[in-house]
């Protein structure tokens, strides 16, 4: 009985030691959740299956993408720093002087004037489709897939009449300069891309007066278009696509390139079509025999090339080629 008596407070250390270790190792502490982890680092950026802002611990990515960076433009963030200025301006020289601030009044008078696309959420999920004039459209029967898209985004020219099985119907938004300009329908957003402030002058003359004829080569005067859907993308945009995603390779970024980063600042998901050589590794037009070339002109298309391929690999864009 003395041995029992001896064993007894023992045995009931042992026994606290087990239950204090159980309830450790299956409760934790309020405390330790609060201060040690941040939920919110959990949370989905949008509701589609993948999200353009997953994975934000890519530093190559994290270092290109300015999630605070304004894609369009409006009277309350027109205001542009010494610097973005006098680059913007120096992409086409111009004997032209010019008041910057009266052609934005002058434009917001006109078009609407809003904070476009500030509604990201956890619970939206935006697709977009960006169609570009590549050849390897040709056979590809794109149509249905892009025109599924929420946003189906096409760059300056590129028809859809004619050629539906491959590229679709559908035109949210239409890209595009005085060079390039083309009639569009009610249901499309005309987004004007000003490589220069003229061509800032130019939209506003053809809704108005049509007195613009000439950039630096003829241009349409009018065309048809909702005023009510202009949008302008901001000059600032064009100097951070160029300085952050294109390192100044080039002298200024390729309209396709801008749309594609356009693209992953309004959408959650982007898809990408008629960018690229056809199967036959031609550099053409799918509607004409155009030759363009990601090499040629004043782009620094090797390098815009290689970073889009960077954008595949790390799950932010899908190309679709157009063939297997």
């Amino acid at each position: 009985m003395n041995i029992s008596n001896r064993l007894t407070p023992r045995y009931f250390t042992l026994i606290l030691s087990f239950m204090t270790l159980f309830l450790l190792f299956t409760h934790t502490p309020t405390d330790i959740t609060t201060d040690s982890f941040d939920d919110s680092i959990f949370e989905a950026s949008c509701s589609c299956k993948t999200c353009i802002m997953d994975f934000m611990d890519d530093d190559w990515f994290v270092y290109r993408y300015d999630p605070t960076i304004t894609p369009l433009l409006n009277r309350k963030n027109s205001a542009l720093r010494r610097d973005t200025y006098k680059w913007w301006r120096g992409l086409q020289p111009s004997s032209l002087r010019v008041n910057y601030t009266e052609v934005v009044d002058q434009m917001f008078s006109l078009f609407p004037d809003k904070d476009h696309y500030a509604d990201t959420s956890p619970d939206r999920c935006r697709t977009c489709a960006v169609v570009g004039n590549s050849a390897n459209l040709l056979g590809s029967h794109y149509g249905s897939l892009i025109d599924f898209h929420d946003v189906v985004i096409r760059i300056n020219k590129g028809p859809t009449k004619g050629y539906e099985r491959d590229v679709g119907s559908k035109t949210t938004h239409r890209i595009l300069y005085p060079e390039s300009a083309v009639d569009l329908d009610n249901n499309t957003h005309l987004v004007l891309f000003p490589f220069k402030i003229r061509d800032m002058q130019w939209l506003i003359s053809t809704f108005t007066t049509g007195h613009i004829t000439r950039t630096y080569t003829r241009v349409k005067s009018s065309i048809k278009a909702d005023e009510n859907k202009v949008m302008i993308l901001h000059p600032a945009f064009i100097k951070y696509v160029y300085e952050k995603w294109l390192l100044r390779h080039g002298r200024y970024p390729s309209t396709g390139f801008i749309t594609i980063i356009f693209a992953l600042h309004i959408c959650d998901q982007v898809n990408v079509f008629g960018f690229g050589a056809s199967s036959t590794g031609t550099w053409h037009h799918y509607f004409d025999r155009s030759r363009t070339h990601f090499k040629g002109g004043p782009h620094g298309g090797d390098f815009e090339n290689k970073t889009l391929h960077k954008l595949q690999q790390r799950n932010k864009i899908i190309i679709h080629k157009g063939y297997r």
